[in-house]
């Protein structure tokens, strides 16, 4: 792309790219903790049914006290209930979702012969607030035959981030990246504070919806933006460490709620935690290649000369030799199109391009399932972690903390042994650390972490790269479309994930054998795909296809090459 000569000329990324870069992924990392926020704004402790009446004596086993908060800390379900005497001289057993009221007891004993009266809570619960002091759970009520309600409040979340994702990201296009940047950062702000002043779980559902939508957005255009201000020599580093920012605020949202046991306070000092952005984000700049795209020649060629002035450098690059340089290739484009067949012209590709042939379909199954599992595991072992015992708190910092590594271990090996010998072993590894969680006996908490720690490391290496390995894999033709059915594929990974961690309340390891057993498969189907490593990106549906069948002598191709089409493509996610 001609227009690449802007960095040739003022660095692919020197001071200015340096400080937009990181100014612009600081705000990334309040999308990493509204994303995750809600593991402890839903948290639900241990509770019991309510009395009427005021208690004066407990009994739990042999155990004896005044109070039911005294007992929440210890109490299980399923072991046996409450039993409790009020200042009127009933006595009741008390269990998580009932009561039962005991007919002419005689004595006050944990055990009970006679005949009870089983009722339903009406609405009073005791909660143990030993952990959590408050959260929506508690305050709304969330429990029981409501408690659905907490369960839905992640997949709505995950819902309002695709619906994001395809909103702003049209809208970028439109208006341009640095407008939606601010609107999101606004938005993401107001609406997390609002959030925290929710009167009602509805309200509470409404304004996380919008919250993920502007979260969402940010995260898109984001890697526009910065892939738009960096050369080729960096662009896959870059783009790959805006991962790096998500998965510092998972780390703010376990320091945060492990500080702070009041979900309204919590949420609050989470939406300040990126407020300071707010006030130099005015000043971002638009990118050059929008600006060139929209014919703002002159707003171009003010920030050329100011990137210049920053970096150190003469500002001796024109507005007017890319344009020079633009509009020749499009008139070698031009008279290449012309002498095209009109059948090829008029050919309209649509998704069913992407099954053309039984190795296109498989190849394109295959990307899809990557992509599916890579937004699967990253949030089943980012949400599960606080189910696998130990401190919840610490196992949430490791899952955020150990992908730091993970995306400067995938660059170096996707750039060295391939793409497909990356995905592949990442993959391979996070099914059998979900299989070794489950056999690992339950006394071992922190060997269970560990390999719950494994497993987050390789998924983020697996979903870091699948961007990249995708552009590669699909003719120019249908890159964009092949991208963008893969990002629709992650979505529903994200939105299914919430509800696959649910099912730990059938049995604990159940989301880990799920992802396990897809991560397994998908690992070995990813050793079926061609690698693309030192090959040219193909142009035609059968330059394609003949990717890891071609005889020839693999042909070199700049790596740089490689990642600009690659992130590039990201704006389409």
């Amino acid at each position: 792309m001609t227009i690449e000569r802007i960095f040739d000329e003022l660095g692919h990324f020197k001071r200015f790219q340096a400080c937009v870069y990181f100014a612009a992924t600081f705000q990334a990392t309040s999308c990493g903790i509204h994303y995750l926020a809600s593991v402890f704004l839903v948290e639900t402790p241990n509770f019991v049914c309510g009395v009427p009446g005021n208690v004066t004596e407990v009994l739990y086993g042999n155990l004896t006290g005044y109070k039911v908060e005294d007992f929440l800390p210890a109490f299980k379900a399923g072991t046996g209930p409450l039993v409790v005497r009020t200042h009127q001289g009933r006595q009741w057993e008390l269990s998580r979702c009932q009561r039962a009221l005991r007919t002419d007891p005689r004595d006050f004993t944990y055990n009970f012969d006679g005949n009870t009266t089983v009722q339903v809570c009406d609405g009073n619960f005791a909660y143990d607030h030993s952990e959590v002091y408050q959260s929506i759970v508690t305050d709304w009520d969330l429990v029981c035959d409501r408690a659905w309600l907490a369960k839905l409040c992640q997949p709505t979340f995950m819902l309002g981030v695709l619906v994001g994702a395809l909103v702003f990201g049209d809208i970028a296009d439109r208006v341009g990246r640095v407008k939606i940047l601010m609107f999101t950062s606004v938005c993401q702000f107001a609406l997390g504070v609002l959030v925290a002043f929710s009167k009602n779980y509805y309200y509470f559902a409404v304004l996380r919806f919008l919250l993920a939508m502007a979260s969402s957005g940010y995260l898109v255009v984001v890697f526009v933006y910065v892939t738009e201000f960096t050369g080729i020599k960096v662009r896959t580093w870059t783009s790959m460490h805006v991962h790096a920012a998500f998965a510092v605020g998972i780390m703010v949202v376990a320091l945060t709620g492990y500080l702070v046991r009041v979900w309204w306070i919590y949420q609050i000092i989470l939406s300040l935690c990126t407020s300071p952005f707010l006030l130099f984000c005015w000043k971002f700049p638009e990118t050059p290649f929008y600006l060139i795209a929209k014919g703002r020649y002159k707003e171009a060629q003010t920030l050329l000369d100011h990137m210049a002035r920053i970096n150190g450098l003469e500002s001796r690059l024109k507005v007017e030799e890319l344009l020079e340089s633009e509009q020749n290739g499009k008139a070698l484009l031009e008279k290449e199109a012309a002498d095209e067949k009109p059948a090829e012209a008029e050919k309209k590709l649509s998704i069913l391009d992407l099954f053309g042939s039984w190795r296109m379909a498989g190849r394109t199954c295959t990307v899809w399932a990557i992509w599916f599992i890579g937004s699967l595991g990253y949030y089943v072992f980012s949400l599960g972690s606080v189910n696998l015992g130990g401190n919840q708190y610490i196992n949430l910092f490791l899952a955020g903390a150990v992908e730091l590594p993970s995306y400067l271990v995938g660059c170096f090996a996707m750039d060295r042994i391939g793409r497909k010998k990356t995905c592949a072993p990442a993959l391979l590894l996070a099914g059998m650390a979900c299989m070794l969680i489950i056999v690992v006996p339950a006394d071992i908490e922190a060997l269970a972490i560990a390999l719950c720690m494994i497993g987050k490391f390789a998924i983020a290496i697996a979903f870091g790269l699948i961007y990249l390995y995708t552009c590669e894999l699909y003719p120019t033709i249908i890159r964009s479309l092949a991208v963008g059915s893969g990002s629709m594929m992650c979505r529903v990974g994200s939105v299914v994930a919430p509800f696959c961690v649910y099912l730990a309340d059938v049995w604990l390891y159940l989301p880990q054998l799920i992802v396990g057993i897809l991560a397994f498969i998908i690992g070995i189907l990813t050793m079926l795909l061609p690698e693309t490593l030192g090959r040219p990106l193909t142009t035609t549906l059968e330059e394609a296809e003949a990717l890891g069948h071609s005889p020839g002598k693999k042909r070199p191709t700049p790596r740089g090459k490689d990642a600009e089409d690659g992130v590039e493509m990201k704006q389409h996610v």
